[in-house]
């Protein structure tokens, strides 16, 4: 039987994927990619962009297209037996790619390229420079023992954040709290429901609790006792830490993490880790960052303040609760939203069924961006995912798989990741993009289809931003195509774009339909929840900024391993108005910075928030559905992909640079 991973057919089989074709399709597709390198990097091979792709581009693609893969069967599919087998094979790709970033021959053909580079087209120039830019930061120039040493800390790395995630996800699955009826008071019953169906699936009493979001989250919103929002808090709050199995403790591959950060920046000549992270961001330097987020954080306290204030006091007048504490702040955020604006976020969610939003969506997309999105038959990983096409008068623009339930053995989180880019190959033939969008959403339940919270709505819609980005970008080079080369504090801007769609009262009709009645949304319960659309938004605010802070000091602070801890309190000190509880161990399950690729650099959420929230106030100005805007949009910001600077395709979507007007008046804290 042939080995699925060796097919070179454009989409991966990954019901075919199976633990013991991992080994030796890797090893082959490895020893392909270094041939290729070899005659790439030979004295007889011409310095040109044509033969390079040609030899080596092809050939590490296709290294590329399997080996992500195996990552995302990892991430969404994970088995012992899969585990084994990935992390068996890491060490030799991680070995491969760093080698390719490191070679100085290669390194050599690219900048012999860049010498005659005036014949190249825009696209062309930008990946060529962005190569260039890369192979410095890859230890291209890094020479003898010093190479040595950075070889070795790409592949210990790789292999910390790997058992990083590890630890977070086996953390996640591990916990289980059977929980009485009395117990689970006031929690929305298809969360009962289907934890009394997880149960007794296991032939067990009771009700299955986990620490899987849909679960938690509806429990420490709604849930009236007390006790069990402590314990289900004490165990989300303290994954992978040193209060759990001492085998998922994540305090030593943390610690060991930030060292190799420092060190590989200090072989590189910088001072330290955030330094090297921003060359390929937009900002341009840890203290214009520091200075960024501070200034923001000095704005949004005093609002800040006045919602902490105000629940407190709801607290202790409404709830009986004169001490609030870490477990209860859901609980009374959701109750003092209901005395306030007259509905739940359970009321809400009645209204948006899965299929209805999707459609809506489908909707919004084909209408704004001229395309059309159809369902297609294709190789899944899970019997829920789901697959689909999006033509533009009748060609194919690109593909992408869909998976958006929560479930054991899938990582926590939602993303959008590349399955393969949009690619002018230079057989000759045009490579669609084809990209996976995951969620983690709760299950239907019974005959009923899936209900969405409002946020759920925002999360799909984020990701499809991203998605969106990478399918339609009209870009041909590798390495600036879709997503790829869009600097890393601007790659949100499409994703938290398309969340402001979730607010529109032309785009809710659309998206919502009863579970029972089929009745879209009333008139009436938007309004409250436009009115509540800022509800705290100063102490999220702070939060997002205490996340960043945190992140980027810990980064440009050498030394900064020896105290995580007393860091992330100085910063909670510095920002925060309502610090969690000593036991609170969020850092040890922040799988963004320390496994996720967000390292000194999560403050992008925030910068990339100002830019999204700019270029929204035009289609308030010319109007959500005007197609001028949209096709502007699109060819200015979607289609560019990383072809150019984010700020020139900002200006040419804008007509100017951004202003944080837009951000503090869309967070009613102008």
């Amino acid at each position: 039987m042939t080995n699925p991973l060796l097919s070179t057919a454009p989409l991966p089989a990954f019901a075919s994927i199976k633990p013991e074709h991992i080994q030796p399709a890797i090893a082959e597709l490895l020893a392909q990619a270094q041939a290729a390198l070899n005659t790439a990097t030979a004295e007889a091979t011409a310095a040109d962009y044509d033969t390079l792709a040609r030899i080596l581009s092809v050939a590490t693609e296709r290294l590329g297209h399997a080996w992500g893969a195996v990552g995302h069967l990892n991430a969404v599919a994970n088995t012992p037996e899969l585990r084994e087998a990935y992390n068996a094979m890491l060490p030799a790709v991680t070995e491969f790619y760093t080698g390719l970033g490191a070679d100085e021959k290669l390194y050599a053909k690219y900048k012999a390229i860049n010498a005659t580079a005036t014949s190249l087209n825009p696209a062309r120039k930008q990946a060529l420079k962005h190569w260039i830019r890369d192979f410095v930061l890859s230890g291209a120039e890094l020479q003898g023992a010093a190479k040595e040493r950075f070889a070795a800390i790409q592949e210990r790395s790789a292999e910390l954040a790997q058992k990083f995630s590890e630890h977070v996800m086996d953390a996640t699955d591990g916990f289980a709290y059977y929980a009485s009826a009395e117990e689970l008071a006031g929690v929305p019953p298809d969360v009962v429901t289907a934890a009394r169906d997880a149960a007794a699936a296991e032939g067990k009493d009771g009700h299955k609790l986990t620490l899987h979001f849909p679960v938690y989250m509806p429990v420490m919103q709604y849930g009236t006792d007390r006790a069990l929002r402590e314990k289900l808090y004490r165990a989300y709050v303290t994954r992978a830490s040193e209060f759990g199995p001492p085998e998922l403790d994540n305090s030593a591959l943390m610690q060991e993490l930030l060292m190799l950060r420092q060190e590989e920046a200090q072989l590189l000549g910088f001072q330290n880790f955030a330094e090297a992270s921003l060359v390929a961001k937009m900002a341009s330097s840890p203290a214009q960052v520091l200075d960024f987020l501070r200034d923001l954080a000095g704005r949004a306290r005093p609002f800040a303040e006045k919602d902490l204030a105000e629940l407190r006091a709801f607290a202790a007048q409404d709830l009986a609760l004169a001490e609030m504490q870490a477990w209860d702040t859901a609980f009374v955020s959701e109750r003092l939203k209901e005395a306030r604006y007259a509905f739940s976020d359970q009321e809400v969610k009645q209204y948006f069924t899965l299929p209805r939003v999707l459609q809506g969506l489908f909707d919004i997309i084909e209408r704004l961006f001229n395309v059309k999105i159809v369902e297609q038959a294709a190789e899944v990983w899970h019997d829920t995912v789901k697959f689909y096409r999006l033509d533009r008068q009748g060609e194919l623009v690109g593909q992408f798989y869909l998976d958006l339930y929560a479930r054991p053995g899938k990582r926590p989180g939602a993303w959008m990741d590349e399955v393969r880019s949009r690619w002018a190959r230079p057989e000759g033939v045009q490579q669609t993009p084809v990209a996976q969008m995951v969620c983690n959403f709760a299950s239907p339940v019974g005959d009923k289809p899936a209900l969405l919270t409002h946020d759920d709505v925002t999360t799909l819609f984020h990701e499809f931003g991203h998605g969106l980005h990478h399918l339609l970008t009209q870009v041909n080079e590798l390495g600036v195509s879709g997503i790829s080369g869009v600097e890393w504090d601007a790659v949100e801007l499409p994703s938290q774009f398309m969340e402001n769609f979730c607010w529109e009262w032309e785009v809710l009709q659309q998206l919502t339909q009863h579970v029972d009645t089929g009745a879209p949304l009333p008139r009436a319960l938007f309004d409250k929840m436009t009115a509540a659309k800022n509800f705290q938004s100063g102490l999220q605010t702070l939060r997002q900024i205490e996340f960043s802070l945190f992140d980027m000091r810990m980064h440009a602070e050498v030394g900064s391993e020896a105290g995580i801890q007393s860091l992330l309190d100085e910063v909670r000190a510095e920002v925060a108005v309502l610090p969690p509880p000593p036991f609170n161990r969020f850092q040890h399950s922040f799988s963004h910075i320390f496994a996720g690729g967000y390292s000194a650099g999560y403050y992008s959420y925030k910068w990339a928030e100002l830019l999204s929230a700019d270029a929204w106030s035009a289609f308030e100005e010319e109007g959500v559905f005007n197609p001028a805007t949209g096709a502007r949009f699109l060819q200015s910001i979607l289609e560019a992909g990383g072809a150019r600077d984010a700020m020139d395709s900002f200006k040419a979507f804008r007509g100017r640079e951004p202003k944080i007007d837009a951000l503090l008046r869309h967070q009613g804290m102008s």
